[in-house]
């Protein structure tokens, strides 16, 4: 499921978007799918937006978000605690489609 999501996103980061990062800590249960996530799908959404800046933030004791930055410097925040790699492709779906 998170890979179909990886799939449409494709090469649309770009659109409206100007940045995305993912805070997560390197331990946590809480962010175990994210940890997972971030293994098995990044490199494909990297190869397929490379010059789009994606960036990982590790920091021991934080709880998982995803960050999207849109024109005029508006941001979004989506709360990644304790979700699946495929609800965290849907999350990472869901700020592609929206525009803040």
């Amino acid at each position: 499921m998170a890979a179909a999501a990886v799939k449409s996103i494709g090469g649309r980061l770009g659109v409206g978007l100007r940045e995305l990062r993912i805070h997560l800590c390197q331990r946590s249960p809480s962010s175990r799918g994210v940890r997972e996530f971030i293994e098995q799908h990044y490199v494909t959404l990297k190869k397929a937006n490379p010059d789009f800046p994606i960036l990982i933030r590790e920091c021991s004791g934080i709880q998982p978000k995803l960050w999207a930055r849109y024109e005029f410097g508006k941001e979004k925040s989506i709360p990644l605690s304790n979700l699946s790699v495929d609800e965290v492709g849907k999350a990472l779906e869901s700020v592609v489609k929206s525009h803040a």
